[in-house]
C-alpha cells in the first residue's frame, strides 16, 4: 500500500462504501428507568429512544471501529484505502490515537491513520476531509469511521444523558471520482462556536482539570445543557442544511432524505418543522441505537440503504451538530451500494 499522491486530482470526492457495527447488548429502557426515577413512556416522549446498545466491557471504540470499517472496505468491493480517519469522542485511550491500530487491525498497517475530534459532527467533518484529500490527490481512497462508547462517558444516575447516549460504530470509504457520478459530495458547510463550549463537556480528564479518581466523580461524566443545546442545534444544523441545499444548486423541496445526526427525536422532528420538510423525508433510527454521537449519520445511513429508505437516486442533505460546538452539512445523489454484510 502506497501513500504517495495519485497522479491527478480529482473532481469530487464519491461515496463508494458504508458499513455499521452495534454492540450485541440491548439495553431497553426498563432497564435503567427505575434507577433513574423515570418511568419508560418518559424516556420516550423526551428522546424518543426505546432501546440503545451497550459495549461489554473489554470492548470498545477502535474494536467497534474495526468492525464497521471492515463491512464498508466489503461494500466497496476493495480491500485497500490509502488513509483511514477515526472520528470519535471517547478515544481507548488519551493517547495513541486509535486510528492507527484500527488500520493495523484492517490489515492497512503503513497507510495514513489520524484521530479527528469533533464529537457528533466528527463522522460530517471526516467527510470533507477525505473529499479534500481525493480532490488534491494526496489519496485515492480514505476510509473514513465515527466509532463512540458513550457509555464510558455516562453518569448512570443522570436522566439528562443516561437514557439518550448509547454505544455503535459506522464507517464509508470516500474515493476519488467526478462532481457529476452518483456518490459524489458537495459543497460542505462547516463551523464551530468555542463560546458555548460549556453547553455539553467532560470537564475532567484533560490536561486542564486533570482526573483524580474518586468514589464518584460527575465531573468525570458528560454534562450538558439540553435546553440550550436543543436550541442551537435548531439553529445551526438548520443553517447548514439550508446553506448546503442551496450551495448543490437545490431547493429543500428536491431533497428526497434527509439524514441528520440522531440527537433527540424532538430535535429531528422540530428540524423538519424548522426547514418545512415532510416528517416521512427525514430519516430516523434513534428509538432503537440511541444518540450515538459521532457515529450517528454514518450508522444512519446504513441501516437506511438497508432498509430501502435510501434508494439510487435520492438527493439527500447530511447534517450534525454537536459539542464544541461544532456542526456540517453537505448533499450528494445516493449511489448504488453493496452490503458490508
Amino acid at each position: 500500500m502506497t501513500t504517495a499522491p495519485t497522479a491527478l486530482a480529482a473532481e469530487a470526492g464519491v461515496l463508494c462504501g458504508l458499513g455499521s457495527w452495534l454492540p450485541p447488548v440491548v439495553v431497553p429502557n426498563a432497564e435503567i428507568a427505575e434507577r433513574l426515577g423515570v418511568t419508560d413512556e418518559w424516556i420516550r416522549q423526551r428522546v424518543g429512544v426505546r432501546e440503545r446498545r451497550r459495549a461489554e466491557p473489554g470492548t470498545a471504540t477502535v474494536e467497534m471501529a474495526v468492525e464497521a470499517g471492515a463491512r464498508a472496505l466489503k461494500s466497496q468491493g476493495y480491500a485497500d484505502v490509502d488513509a483511514v480517519l477515526l472520528a470519535t469522542n471517547t478515544p481507548d485511550r488519551l493517547g495513541p490515537a486509535g486510528a492507527p491500530e484500527v488500520a493495523a487491525k484492517l490489515g492497512l498497517s503503513g497507510v495514513a491513520a489520524v484521530d479527528l475530534a469533533a464529537a457528533c459532527s466528527g463522522f460530517v467533518y471526516g467527510l470533507s476531509m477525505a473529499a479534500a484529500y481525493v480532490r488534491s490527490g494526496t489519496f485515492e481512497r480514505v476510509l473514513v469511521i465515527g466509532s463512540e462508547t458513550m457509555s464510558a462517558m455516562l453518569d448512570p444516575d443522570d436522566p439528562d444523558t443516561a437514557p439518550i447516549f448509547a454505544d455503535g460504530a459506522g464507517a464509508a470509504v470516500v474515493r476519488a471520482g467526478r462532481a457529476d457520478e452518483p456518490g459524489a459530495l458537495g459543497p460542505f458547510v462547516l463551523g464551530s462556536d468555542g463560546d458555548r463550549a460549556h453547553l455539553v463537556q467532560v470537564p475532567d480528564g484533560g490536561a486542564l482539570t486533570r482526573y483524580r479518581p474518586t468514589e464518584r466523580n460527575p465531573r468525570a461524566y458528560i454534562q450538558m445543557d439540553g435546553t440550550q443545546v436543543f436550541k442551537q442545534a435548531l439553529e445551526h444544523m438548520g443553517t447548514a442544511a439550508r446553506r448546503a441545499t442551496e450551495l448543490a444548486g437545490w431547493s429543500l423541496a428536491d431533497v428526497d432524505r434527509f439524514a441528520t445526526h440522531q440527537a433527540n427525536a424532538r430535535i429531528s422532528a422540530a428540524l423538519a418543522r424548522r426547514l418545512g420538510v415532510p416528517a416521512e423525508r427525514c430519516l430516523s433510527n434513534i428509538e432503537y441505537v440511541g444518540n450515538t454521537s459521532g457515529a450517528s449519520v454514518p450508522l444512519l445511513l446504513d441501516h437506511a440503504n438497508a432498509d430501502g429508505s435510501l434508494r439510487p437516486g435520492h438527493r439527500v442533505v447530511l447534517a450534525a451538530f454537536g459539542a464544541g460546538l461544532a456542526w456540517g452539512a453537505t448533499t450528494l445523489v445516493w449511489p448504488e451500494l453493496r452490503s458490508g454484510e
